[in-house]
């Protein structure tokens, strides 16, 4: 799912019906499950996500470092580095390396996913009470 995919679901599913707050407040675990599930999932996509970065990174360590054997370059179509970097400057290389980049940004892109999917459950978690704070002042409004 995209970020936008996921936005459209939650300015969907969180309308609050004002004049039928006791089946807004029925429909509540429903919700909560269908967020704990997108959740869930996108928890998992980001642990993948992690990984792959991490084995990226030290494979790129091994590339700049001139430890990566001709086979393995060859699997990933890469060239040789040929330049010769001091250990304090492989950090330089690291950081500007565009596969490195791009594998950085989906990271940040899928934690945001899972940021705003963990705020949507914590608001499903405290729904029924602001629901039922708006029956008890509808009711304190109406005298009783």
């Amino acid at each position: 799912m995209t970020l936008d995919e996921i936005r459209i679901e939650i300015e969907q599913d969180m309308v609050l019906d004002q004049s039928a707050l006791d089946i807004e407040s029925l429909k509540i675990p429903k919700m909560h499950g269908k967020y704990l599930n997108f959740l869930m999932n996108e928890r998992l996509v980001q642990r993948k996500i992690e990984s792959d970065y991490s084995v990226l990174l030290r494979e790129k360590w091994e590339y700049y470092t001139g430890k990566m054997s001709k086979e393995q370059l060859d699997s990933r179509g890469w060239q040789p580095f040929s330049l010769k970097i001091l250990r304090q400057d492989i950090d330089l290389y690291l950081n500007s390396d565009q596969d490195l980049i791009r594998l950085q940004q989906k990271k940040q892109y899928q934690k945001e996913k899972v940021s705003l999917l963990e705020e949507v459950v914590k608001e499903l978690n405290t729904r029924h009470w602001k629901i039922r704070n708006a029956i008890d002042w509808r009711k304190f409004v109406g005298g009783q």
